[in-house]
């Protein structure tokens, strides 16, 4: 634009002389018009009429041409203003324009800003836009394979086998052992029949109780899937499933308390552990029936979910822990005693040696009192037959065998080895 201007500037002299050159000319030839014309009049020998309007009309056409110089001169004069007033807007938009380079080079730099995060947005667009089908993929599958799981979960057999799997999965948990702590399908005899519980637990001292593992999934499973906020006929329908879901629960109590393992089971408590492998069956029973869990308790069975059931199992584990210490400090205590009561024995017969030695030691010392007083001055006067041979008097022994002087070893004697630790540890 400031080039433009500038050019614009060089050209307004040119085109205000080419402007005064054609003014110049018309009016020169107006003016030399109008001379011959006058010329000619003024050699004719008379001057006419026609001659003088002629000249009238001469000199209207040369007014009107300094009429019209005059008018060309003030458009002129005009275009010359206006070229002057564009000139001058047209600098001060050059000077505003170098004033505004700075922001229109900011505009650029925030143009490209904005095409750079226009650029970055679609490729996020594309990345969340797979990631939401990645997703919905997904949700279609857990959907499947939740519609599958239910549809197995419909299967009796089915719903059995995943009830002892649980149940196998929270005694593991517990830290309980087959074989040792628990028995798998074991036969139940009573006077109310023979049963088959689905686990035995052993507890410490001989003692057994029975678990049996139920799954009552198909009710809850429909009432599950209406709403809970649902109303009308949707809402009393999920009702009628929730109280239908508490019979069969009910129904699963009464079976259990009518086969009494615990009296086939020795030294059992009386009732039977009813394992129902998930928290919300339990739960939805008991919101719908709150007696529910009363009800079980009159009838010797105790509902269990998988976090109850660990929680007395992981207790029972804790127990048999106790228990085999119990048993190994028993063991550890009838094994001191028995230390104990040898090492009296012992200590009886260090005794007797003491003394047999003070006796030995005596009797050696009644030997050499004899042998040096009596024996040998009879021997000496035997001496006179041969001199060269001298008996030398036997020395006496004077240290003495040192008695047991412990606590626990001067105990009379005549004590049991057994009367002997009671007293000690009395003591």
């Amino acid at each position: 634009m400031s080039e433009a201007g500038a050019t614009l500037g060089t050209m307004d002299p040119i085109f205000s002389l080419l402007i005064g050159l054609v003014l110049g000319v018309l009016l020169g030839a107006v003016i030399g018009l109008l001379l011959a014309r006058s010329r000619a009049a003024a050699t004719s020998p008379a001057v006419t009429l026609d001659q003088i309007a002629l000249i009238g009309e001469l000199k209207a056409e040369a007014a009107a041409s300094d009429a019209t110089a005059v008018a060309l001169r003030e458009q002129v004069e005009q275009l010359l203003d206006q070229q002057r007033v564009a000139q001058a807007r047209r600098e001060e938009d050059g000077r505003v324009l170098q004033a505004l380079s700075p922001v229109q080079e900011t505009l650029r730099t925030m143009q490209q800003t904005v095409a750079d995060l226009e650029a970055q947005r679609s490729l996020q667009h594309g990345q969340l836009s797979e990631q939401l089908k990645n997703a919905s993929e997904s949700e279609e599958r857990l959907r499947g394979t939740a519609e599958s799981l239910a549809s197995a979960l419909r299967n009796n057999g089915t719903r059995g086998v995943w009830g002892e799997t649980q149940l196998r999965n929270v005694v593991q948990a517990a830290g309980l052992i087959e074989r040792v702590d628990f028995d798998v399908q074991s036969s139940v005899s009573s006077d109310a029949g023979s049963g088959r519980p689905d686990m035995v637990i052993h507890l410490p001292g001989g003692k057994n109780i029975a678990v049996d593992a139920k799954v009552p999934f198909t009710a809850y499973l429909e009432a599950s899937q209406i709403a809970v906020t649902a109303t009308g006929a949707e809402g009393a329908r999920r009702e009628a499933l929730m109280k239908q879901h508490v019979r069969v629960v009910r129904g699963h109590i009464d079976a259990l308390a009518s086969k009494a393992y615990w009296a086939g089971l020795d030294a059992s408590p009386e009732l039977v552990i009813a394992f129902i492998p998930s928290e919300s069956l339990v739960a939805s029973a008991m919101e719908a029936d709150p007696s529910i869990m009363d009800y079980a308790f009159g009838k010797r069975v105790a509902l269990a979910s998988p976090v109850t059931l660990w929680s007395v199992l992981k207790t029972v584990a804790f127990t048999w822990q106790q228990d085999v210490l119990t048993e190994d400090a028993k063991k550890l205590f009838d094994l001191g005693k028995e230390l104990y009561s040898r090492l009296g024995l012992l200590s009886e017969h260090a005794d007797k040696l003491r003394r047999s030695l003070e006796t030995t030691v005596s009797s050696y010392n009644q030997f050499a009192n004899s042998l040096e007083s009596r024996v040998l001055v009879t021997a000496r006067k035997l001496s006179v037959l041969d001199e060269s041979k001298v008996i030398g008097r036997p020395a006496l022994v004077d240290a003495a065998a040192k008695p047991l002087t412990a606590a626990e070893l001067e105990l009379p004697l005549d004590l049991e080895p057994s009367q002997r630790f009671d007293a000690r540890t009395t003591a």
